[in-house]
């Protein structure tokens, strides 16, 4: 359980930040101000970029910490800029090596909670919250982030959505 969280959420949050990176260079290449490209969606009723990338940790953090039973770092509600989304990436992925493998692994049967951004809540076993909601949701957030720098003309290919296989994260 441990290795399908943190290792997979860091392995792509790793890739998320370096897709801001790109966000970066392309603005300046092309004299765009960031803030267009963190704003950019793909369709008027879907999140911006900056959303995206929230959701995405949003997701990862609370999988985690829900498995773990702690309680999660919590970001306020701003505009981040670029250096603000990878800073939160950061913690994000601080948080979750600070996690001790035994403390995720075997809470396949444990009962959890989500809540929902507008106070809902729904139950799960650890194994279906990461399975079938969790990672299935960061996934859809960070794919979404790629396609929406893709389609406003970041120079991405594939490999830049899944990342430097080097950077997975060991078992501790």
């Amino acid at each position: 359980m441990h290795q399908a969280s943190v290792g997979v959420f860091t392995h792509f949050l790793n890739s998320l930040s370096d897709l801001l990176d790109l966000v970066a260079a392309h603005a300046e290449k092309r004299r765009i101000e960031p803030a267009v490209l963190l704003n950019m969606r793909l369709y008027p009723n879907m999140y911006n970029l900056i959303r995206q990338v929230g959701e995405a940790n949003r997701h990862a953090v609370l999988a985690c910490a829900l498995l773990a039973g702690i309680d999660p770092p919590v970001f306020p509600e701003s505009e981040p800029d670029i250096a603000e989304l990878k800073a939160r990436i950061v913690t994000v992925k601080d948080f979750m090596a600070s996690i001790p493998s035994s403390q995720i692994d075997g809470t396949e049967e444990k009962d959890v909670v989500f809540t929902f951004r507008n106070g809902v809540t729904r139950q799960f076993t650890g194994q279906s919250l990461l399975l079938t909601f969790s990672v299935p949701q960061f996934f859809f957030h960070v794919t979404t982030a790629y396609d929406i720098l893709r389609h406003s003309g970041v120079e991405l290919a594939k490999k830049d959505f899944l990342g430097k296989p080097d950077r997975a994260v060991k078992r501790t």
